[in-house]
Formats: C-alpha cells, structure tokens, sequence
C-alpha cells in the first residue's frame, strides 16, 4: 500500500552523524531517490549509507539513487562474490542510527526470526545502534497474528523501535486501508528519540 509523500515544510531535529538506510522491496522504494535527496538537503552533516533490497530495485534503479545524492555509497544486500572485507561487520559497526524504510512484510519475519542471510540482515542483528523498522504491508497485513508476533518480538530488543503502519490506498485493488509504511520524517523522529534514549547526554 502506499500513498505520495509531502515533506513537511521543516524537518525535524536529527544529529546522528552516520545513517545506514535500508530499503526492502516494497512499493514505496519508489520514493526512496526523493527520500534521499530530502535527507541530504536537510541533514548535510550526517553521513547517509543506503542499502537496497534486489526487490527494492523493481520500483527503484541504481541510476534514480545514485543522482540523489550517495553516488558511492550504495549498495545491494547481496553478499560479494569477491569480497575485499567483512561487508556485514562494517555495516553493523559504522552507523550510529539505522532506518529500515520500507520494511515488507518478509523482511520484518526475518529479521524478527532472527535470519542473518544478507549483509544487511546480519548487521541488523548484531549493530547496537538504535533501529527504527517501517513495515510496509499488504490489505489486512497488519492484522496478521504472525506479523503481530513478529512486531512484538521486535519491541522486545533495546535498540528496535517498530512505527505501525499508516493509512493508505493498495496498489493491488486500489482499497483504502492500513499498510503504507510511516513516512520518512516520522520515521526521523522516532530514530532521534531512540537515539536520545540511548544517549542520554545528546
């Protein structure tokens, strides 16, 4: 589900200084090349990775993110045929705040299961910088007991702050209903908050 996006005329505070960005294979990784841009407009010292989902790259294109403002620091989770360091370890190590927008309905169940079977998965598991996950989803998705158990799961780690779903119109049967994922700026300021908790002195 999904529906166009308005930044807001002022974004909010955000003073993490290294934003990895994770972008799983839901219909609004359309936006993600405007989302960057708006976070490198807005947030100029803050150093932004972006890591994409093969299937984020149905409704995105390496081109669209690269011209967004992060020509060199994009990656796709895959792991590296010949990798030249440990990928997993340098994601989970460098940021100190971690956006996961959209997450789908999958990507939530494996990271709450705890499945480590990308780079990016991996790092999620083991980084200790605050997380906020997005979950985008399908009609009545986030009435689904697993969903519901996967987010509760999820709620239960100290640096994991799930924002439920917001209203929005399925791309599938064009019905209103909960599913798009919270929009970015929401999203900031949930991360800055996790941040401000996990930090007090900031």
């Amino acid at each position: 589900m999904t529906r166009h996006p308005t930044p807001p005329a002022e974004a909010p505070p955000f003073r993490a200084e290294r934003l990895l960005y994770v972008a799983s294979g839901g219909v609004q990784a359309m936006f993600l090349p405007m989302w960057l841009n708006w976070l490198h407009t807005n947030y100029p010292a803050t150093d932004v990775r972006c890591v994409v989902t093969p299937s984020a790259l149905r409704f995105t294109t390496p081109t669209a993110l690269a011209i967004s403002g992060s020509p060199g620091l994009l990656l796709t989770d895959i792991w590296p045929e010949q990798p030249d360091s440990a990928l997993h370890v340098e994601l989970a190590q460098w940021p100190d705040a971690v956006l996961v927008h959209p997450a789908t309905y999958h990507f939530v169940a494996r990271l709450s299961l705890g499945l480590a079977d990308t780079p990016a998965l991996l790092a999620l598991q083991c980084t200790d910088a605050p997380i906020v996950v997005c979950p985008a989803l399908p009609p009545g998705g986030h009435r689904s007991p697993a969903h519901r158990r996967h987010v509760e799961e999820l709620a239960q780690r100290p640096n994991v702050t799930v924002l439920p779903p917001i209203p929005g119109v399925s791309m599938s049967t064009g019905e209103q209903g909960i599913g798009t994922a919270a929009l970015l700026p929401d999203a900031i300021a949930a991360l800055e908050d996790a941040r401000a908790w996990a930090e007090p002195g900031i």
